[in-house]
This record gives C-alpha cells, sequence and structure tokens, in this order.
C-alpha cells in the first residue's frame, strides 16, 4: 500500500485534523473503557510535538443525523482526552458557522460527526467543510476505514494534504504482514456465532491459510457438515453446503479444518449451568455445546506453537462463562507464548486476551472490528483506498 504517513509530514505552523475513533462506552455516565483513546495520542502528540495545532473529530454512540441529544455530546470524551494531554481541549459545536483558530500546541474537538447531515452518506459538501478547517487530514481511525463517510472519505478527497496516522499505518502494516507476505505455516482462528456474518471470510481465507480454525456457532455447523450430532446447539443448518465446501477446499489445497473431537456440553445456557466434558460422538439430543474440550484445545495449541503467523477472530467458547471459558483460554495463552506473529481483532477477542491476562504478550492487537473482518475478506477499505489516491 503506498499512502502518505504523518510522521513524514511537516506540520510546524499548521492546523491539523484528526479523524479518530474515540467511540468509547460509558457506564452510570463516566467512561468504562479509554482504550480507543489512549490509541489515538501517538498522532495527536506527534503534531504537538512538532508545533501544530489538532482538531480532533470523532463519532459517539449511534445519534440520528440532525438530532442533538445529551448522551451524543463528546464533551465527556474531550475532558478525558484533556487530561491525558495536560490540557483543555474544547469541544466545537458551532464550526460551521465559525471557523476556529488555533494556536501551535492547542487541541479542539469537533462535536459527535455523526450528529452532521451527510456523514454517514459521505456527503460531498460536508466532506469540504471539514477539509477547508485544516492544511493537514490525517485518518487514523482504522475502526471506521471500511465505511466511506464523509468524516473518513469525502474529507480526504479534499483537505490540501491527507495522510495516515500512526495507528492506522502501524494497523495497514500489521495486516498487510499478517496476510500478504506472512511467515509460514499461515493458521488463522475465526470463530463466532454463525457461519453466515463470516463465510465471505472464511471462503477468503481459505485462499491464504495454512491451517483454518473454527470454533463457537461456526464449528458447530462445520460439525453438522461432518455428520456430527451436536444436540441443540447454536448452528446454521442452510449453511451445511457451504461448510463443506470450505473443508473440500482447504482440504484439496493440503490444508485442514481441525474440529473438535471433544466438547464442554451443559442443558442450558447459563454461567451456573452443570459443565460436563463428553466425546463430540457422545452429544446427546438435549445437550448445548459450548466449549471445545481439553484434548481439542491441546492439539490446536499444537498447532499454533508451530505457526509462523496467527490471525485471530473470535472466541472458541462461550468464555464469558468461566465453566465455559477453557477452550478459549488455552489457545489465548498458546497464541501468547507462540514465536508466530500474531495479530487479534474484534471485541470478543479483545475482552479474551484482557480476561486473561495476554495482551502484552501478542504481537498486534487491532482497534478494528468490521475494518479487521474486511481487511481479512480482501476488500477494499473505502477511507484507505482515497490515502491511496491521494499519496
Amino acid at each position: 500500500m503506498a499512502f502518505l504517513k504523518l510522521t513524514e509530514q511537516n506540520v510546524q505552523g499548521k492546523t491539523v485534523l484528526i479523524r479518530s475513533d474515540m467511540n468509547v462506552p460509558f457506564k452510570d455516565g463516566k467512561i468504562s473503557n479509554d482504550t480507543r483513546i489512549r490509541a489515538s495520542l501517538a498522532s495527536i502528540r506527534y503534531c504537538l510535538d512538532n508545533g501544530a495545532s489538532v482538531i480532533v473529530m470523532s463519532h459517539l454512540g449511534r445519534p440520528t443525523e440532525g438530532e442533538f441529544h445529551s448522551e451524543d455530546d463528546v464533551a465527556p470524551v474531550a475532558a478525558h482526552l484533556g487530561s491525558l494531554l495536560g490540557k483543555e481541549v474544547k469541544v466545537l459545536n458551532d464550526w460551521r458557522e465559525n471557523k476556529p483558530v488555533l494556536a501551535a500546541g492547542e487541541v479542539a474537538m469537533l462535536q459527535n460527526v455523526r450528529i452532521n447531515k451527510g456523514e454517514k452518506k459521505n456527503d460531498t459538501e460536508l466532506g469540504q467543510a471539514y477539509a477547508a478547517l485544516c492544511d493537514v487530514f490525517v485518518n487514523d481511525a482504522f475502526g471506521t476505514a471500511h465505511r466511506a463517510q464523509a468524516s473518513t472519505e469525502a474529507v480526504a478527497r479534499f483537505a490540501p494534504v491527507a495522510c495516515a496516522g500512526v495507528l492506522l499505518a502501524d494497523e495497514l502494516d500489521a495486516l498487510g504482514k499478517a496476510l500478504k507476505n506472512p511467515a509460514r505455516p499461515l493458521v488463522a482462528i475465526v470463530a463466532g456465532s454463525k457461519v453466515s456474518t463470516k463465510l465471505t471470510i472464511l471462503e477468503s481465507l481459505t485462499d491464504k491459510v495454512d491451517q483454518l480454525i473454527v470454533g463457537g456457532g461456526i464449528a458447530n455447523t462445520f460439525l453438522l457438515a461432518q455428520g456430527k450430532s451436536i444436540g441443540k446447539s447454536l448452528a446454521e443448518h442452510d449453511l451445511v453446503g457451504e461448510s463443506k465446501k470450505i473443508m473440500e477446499k482447504m482440504a484439496a489445497k493440503g490444508g485442514v479444518v481441525p474440529l473438535p473431537s471433544d466438547v464442554v456440553v451443559a442443558k442450558t445456557f447459563a454461567a451456573d449451568a452443570e459443565a460436563t466434558v463428553k466425546s463430540i460422538d457422545e452429544v446427546a439430543e438435549d445437550d448445548m455445546i459450548l466449549d471445545i474440550g481439553p484434548k481439542s484445545a491441546a492439539v490446536l495449541a499444537e498447532a499454533l506453537n508451530a505457526a509462523g503467523t496467527i490471525v485471530w477472530n473470535g472466541p472458541v467458547g462461550v468464555f464469558e462463562f468461566d465453566a465455559f471459558a477453557g477452550g478459549t483460554e488455552v489457545l489465548a495463552k498458546a497464541i501468547a507464548e507462540s514465536k508466530a506473529f500474531s495479530i487479534a481483532g474484534g471485541g470478543d477477542t479483545l475482552a479474551a486476551i484482557a480476561k486473561f491476562g495476554v495482551t502484552e504478550k501478542i504481537s498486534y492487537i487491532s482497534t478494528g472490528g468490521g475494518a479487521f473482518l474486511e481487511f481479512l475478506e480482501g476488500k477494499t477499505l473505502p477511507a484507505v483506498a482515497v490515502l491511496e489516491q491521494r499519496a
């Protein structure tokens, strides 16, 4: 990929507009996890350290365009950002009527971009209005790179200079390393509740990987394709044929989709449900498969230990319930201990990484959910494509 990088730009005396992803969660009115804000600091600090003024813009929640409600206000985010930077960060509510003029070293934040009419439809006029605020536009929001919106795509077309921020550039470099020229064997873990939501990813990865590990409801559908009984476990019966094709395609290239030989089952879906380890051939009609068994986890751990590159998206069991977290924990620790270059992405995956204390041992943790998945599919990310066009 050829695109300009912020760290290659002279920003002295310039106003830099940074599209960050500071869409943080709240609990009881307070920010409950500031990971995304902290991940955005590198680009902001680069600009401040090099004599620029900075305007940050981000979305927050899912507001209705043209309507402002108190829960949509980015003021708490701006205040937290200010505390991390050690300076005030004002929220600009009337930036279209009164173009902000900032001195070098000052930071401000636009009000929630998704309140602006035309944001989601990638409105040209709105993109031009964003671009008029700056000398340099920086996209540092990998989590929204798969969306062509006014604050991610249109603005990049009209800004005097458009480049990738530190976080976005790092994401693209890491993903490129994992998929474009990976150390072999390349092992991918794709897990989740439904094959349908990740079918195109699975199909795409069969062309790239040496081993494809599936988990969760996806694995159950693949087990059905093998003719196994899965009781009342979550699965998609209408996608058994597609699952067979994926396994056949992997087999034709000498690869494999390893499925569990033992599983952890329960009669109900609950944290306090009794967990029982069974051979896959012993699953009863009223059993629900909620995790892979210890034997299966050990087999997968060996494969991960021998990998050159690991791409991980999705836990292999209901890890939120401790009784059904064992499989995901074994895999998480195997990835952490492997010498392979590992990259992980997706909200549940990051939650599992945090739960099992292996955050520091994963080579790269992607901040993107949908963008991470679409990159794995081989799709063009609109907000990245425009940066390549401007390079």
